[in-house]
C-alpha cells in the first residue's frame, strides 16, 4: 500500500538547514571540487536552506586541505575529519549525529551518484516514505561486480523481507529520524534499509543515475565477500530477534537436544536388549548434541536477560509515527 503523502517533512533544528548531505570521503580529491559545484547547483535550485557535510575517514592524499578550503570559502560546508580510516559505517554515523536538517542525504564523492536525482527523491520522501533508497538500475560497474550484487540484493531481500533490488546504493535520503534511530558499526550499512524497515519506517525505492567513475579507485575490496555472511546474519539478528533473542537460540537449542535425546534413547533400547554401546560413536554424538542444545538455551536466556535489561518502556516511543486525539482534550 502506497503511504499517505504528508505536508512536511519535520525534525529540521530551529534556524537550521533544511536538507542536510552526508558524504563520506577517502581519497577522493579529484571529485569533491565538482561534487560541490554539481551539489551546490541543486541545492540552490531547491531554495530551501542546507548544508554540506564531508566526512573524511583517514584519507592519505589532499582531500583534508581541500574540504578545509571549501569550508572557508562557503558557508555551507561542514568537514568531519576522523581521528583515523574507521569505514564507511563509522562515517555515516559520525554525519548522522552532525547532521542538523529535517531531511539528510547520503552520496559517495565518486562522482557516480548524480546529484540531479535529489530533487526527485526528496519528492518520493514528502509523498509519505521514511527512507528513499536509490536504485542503480543502469549500472555503470564491471559485469563481475554486478552480479554479486545481484546475489547479495536477491539474498538479502529473501533473509529481510524487504524486497528491494539495490541494497547497497550510497544514494539515499532520509527523515531525520530514521537517521536519529540508526547505529552503524562494521559493515551494516550495507543494511540500512532493512535495518529502517525493521523499526516501522517506511521504505521506498527509486530509480537513479548512475556514472561512470572518472577519478580514483574503487573501495571495493573482496574481503567483503567472506564478513558479508556475518554481517548479514547480524542484520537478521538485529531486524528479527533484538528485543527477544531466546525466539532464535531456544528453536535451536531445543532442536539439537532433541535429535541427541532420540540417539541416545535408541543406544539406550540397544543396551537393555544386551548389546555393547560404550564404543559407537552415535553414544558420543547424542551426548555432545544434548549438550550443545542445552548450552544454546542457556545462552538463549542471557540474551533474553540482558535484553530485558537494557530496554526501557520509553524506547517504544520511538515506534510511534504519530498520535492523534479528539480535539477537546
Amino acid at each position: 500500500m502506497k503511504p499517505q503523502p504528508q505536508t512536511a517533512v519535520s525534525g529540521a533544528e530551529a534556524g537550521g538547514p533544511y536538507i542536510s548531505i552526508v558524504i563520506p570521503v577517502l581519497n577522493e580529491e579529484e571529485s569533491i571540487q565538482q561534487l560541490h559545484r554539481e551539489l551546490t547547483e541543486v541545492l540552490v535550485a531547491l531554495q530551501r536552506p542546507y548544508e554540506i557535510i564531508f566526512v573524511d575517514d583517514g584519507s592519505t592524499d589532499g582531500s583534508l586541505a581541500l574540504c578545509s578550503r571549501l569550508v572557508a570559502s562557503d558557508p555551507h560546508v561542514v568537514h568531519v575529519q576522523l581521528r583515523r580510516r574507521f569505514g564507511k559505517a563509522t562515517a555515516l554515523q559520525s554525519g548522522f549525529e552532525i547532521a542538523r536538517g529535517a531531511v539528510v542525504f547520503t552520496l559517495d564523492a565518486d562522482l557516480q551518484d548524480n546529484p540531479q536525482n535529489i530533487a526527485a527523491m526528496l519528492q518520493r520522501l514528502e509523498e509519505g516514505y521514511d527512507l528513499i533508497s536509490g536504485w542503480k538500475q543502469d549500472r555503470k560497474d564491471p559485469l563481475i561486480k554486478r552480479i554479486e550484487s545481484k546475489i547479495f540484493n536477491f539474498v538479502t531481500s529473501a533473509v529481510t523481507g524487504l524486497k528491494l533490488r539495490d541494497f547497497n546504493c550510497g544514494f539515499k535520503a532520509y527523515r531525520r529520524e530514521v537517521t536519529q534511530g540508526l547505529n552503524l558499526y562494521g559493515e551494516l550499512y550495507r543494511y540500512i534499509p532493512a535495518l529502517a524497515h525493521a523499526e516501522g519506517f517506511r521504505v521506498g525505492e527509486m530509480a537513479v543515475n548512475h556514472r561512470p567513475r572518472l577519478h580514483g579507485k574503487s573501495k571495493y575490496s573482496y574481503e567483503r565477500i567472506i564478513r558479508a555472511p556475518f554481517d548479514l546474519f547480524t542484520t537478521f539478528f538485529l531486524c528479527g530477534f533484538r528485543r527477544r533473542p531466546l525466539h532464535l537460540f531456544g528453536p535451536i537449542g531445543v532442536a539439537f537436544a532433541l535429535v541427541g535425546l532420540i540417539a541416545n534413547t535408541y543406544l539406550a533400547i540397544l543396551w537393555f536388549s544386551g548389546e555393547s554401546i560404550g564404543r559407537r560413536p552415535l553414544l558420543m554424538l547424542g551426548t555432545l548434541l544434548i549438550i550443545v542444545g542445552i548450552q544454546i538455551v542457556i545462552f538463549g536466556l542471557l540474551a533474553e536477560m540482558i535484553a530485558s535489561i537494557s530496554y526501557k518502556p520509553s524506547h517504544v516511543l520511538t515506534l510511534i509515527r504519530q498520535v492523534d486525539r479528539h480535539p477537546g482534550k
